[in-house]
């Protein structure tokens, strides 16, 4: 795979202003062009069965635009053709005790916050369904999960009798599962018509009054409340803030900050009761329950769009130099002939591999999750290799694809016996 070179262009430039491009989000039109990076896997965790394959996968191109109306961040490039998720979109990260951790404290809080108990649940993006069966086991719930990717009966759960997978992409043909709680977690940065999306989940909620639960659960409702909504993503803020390239790629065609995905909420008929980070403040969380009209209460949290403006400019301001420093440290170490890995391989790796054009400079790349082993990169063409191996290989450098994960990632090396110098991205 060739790389072209990254073109950056601020706003409001005539050439890098889209004056036929109408914001998803919001429906203003006119979108600013500040970072493009050509010629890129069109996904990130599909896994490829032999190196051929990986490096023949499809590519195409992120050309983010800011929409100075909500503050919403879009790639006006992406073609909706390539969200082919599907059972070997490999993206489940429960092999990781940091991430375990994190995923049953934000089950626990959930389920004390809303009383999650003998209640009905639906996860809206559900992966392989690991967060989903938490929460039924937990709370001793019901639920369903619809993701074009879910695996039924790969996570084993004491709950598993008690939840129903559908193999299917989210839309209104499922608007009958509501249930009592409504989360969906790192799905809607995958989605650019983000205000039909929440649309059609706050159309799905109705008046929630009297809803007749599906046959799977425990009872019907017999008295009007609000139904809960959760969801969680990426945080784009820290992404601008710290020109965390590595966080930007193909299938990530929706970007949002705190305010962004308060107001595109409000839009959509929702009160927004919570927001907040979490996970090294790389996730973004919000809470909100449907209203009849949109509501006028503002989080502390949020941010103005003059603020993400802002954010915008220094990104594309400094970007360029901070690829510019890896690109060096890279050929600088293939020159030295350092035996440099990555460690992590799923989009994070291949954006950063991609994004930088270096794929020649990182032999290998390793990752905890054991369906990835053996498996190959798309774009990228190399093969995912299990910890064990670096036992062997012996390391100079190990750049971490995501620091959160450092310390867990050292006492693995140490308990193995590799030394070597870790390298947070």
């Amino acid at each position: 795979m060739v790389q072209n070179p990254i073109s950056i262009q601020t706003k409001p430039e005539s050439n890098g202003y889209l004056t036929e491009h109408i914001c998803p989000n919001c429906s203003h039109k006119g979108l600013s062009i500040f970072y493009e990076v050509r010629n890129v896997p069109v996904h990130s965790c599909l896994m490829m069965s032999t190196k051929e394959e990986a490096l023949d996968f499809p590519c195409g191109d992120v050309v983010l635009a800011f929409c100075d109306h909500c503050g919403f961040i879009t790639n006006v490039e992406f073609d909706p053709k390539w969200s082919a998720y599907a059972p070997n979109y490999e993206d489940q990260q429960s092999f990781s005790p940091t991430f375990n951790k994190f995923a049953l404290d934000l089950a626990n809080k959930l389920i004390e916050k809303y009383d999650l108990h003998n209640k009905h649940i639906v996860e809206i993006g559900c992966s392989k369904g690991d967060f989903l069966l938490l929460l039924c086991e937990l709370g001793n719930n019901t639920g369903v999960g619809i993701d074009p990717s879910v695996v039924p009966g790969r996570v084993k759960s004491e709950a598993a009798d008690r939840v129903t997978f559908i193999q299917d992409y989210y839309g209104e043909k499922h608007a009958r599962y509501v249930g009592d709680f409504i989360c969906c977690r790192h799905t809607l940065e995958h989605i650019q018509p983000t205000a039909e999306f929440i649309s059609t989940v706050r159309k799905s909620i109705g008046d929630s009054a009297q809803r007749v639960l599906p046959h799977y659960a425990r009872r019907e409702r017999t008295s009007r409340h609000k139904v809960n909504f959760f969801l969680e993503i990426p945080d784009n803020t820290r992404v601008l803030q710290n020109l965390a390239f590595e966080d930007i790629y193909y299938e990530h065609c929706s970007y949002f900050s705190p305010g962004t995905l308060a107001r595109l909420f409000r839009a959509c008929n929702f009160e927004v009761s919570d927001l907040y980070l979490d996970y090294g403040d790389q996730y973004l969380l919000i809470e909100a329950q449907p209203v009849d009209a949109p509501s006028d209460k503002v989080h502390p949290l949020e941010e103005t769009v003059a603020q993400v403006a802002e954010d915008v400019r220094h990104f594309a301001s400094n970007i360029q130099s901070k690829l510019d420093n890896w690109r060096r440290n890279l050929e600088q170490w293939k020159a030295e002939n350092q035996r440099v890995v990555v460690w992590g391989s799923g989009s994070k790796c291949v954006a950063f591999l991609t994004t930088l054009d270096t794929i020649d400079k990182i032999e290998y790349v390793v990752d905890i999750n054991p369906h990835r082993h053996g498996k190959f990169i798309p774009g990228v063409g190399k093969e995912i290799m299990p910890p064990e191996f670096l036992k062997e290989y012996r390391p100079d450098k190990v750049i971490v694809m995501n620091a959160i994960y450092c310390d867990e990632i050292g006492q693995m090396l140490k308990k193995m016996g590799v030394e070597t110098e870790l390298i947070p991205l």
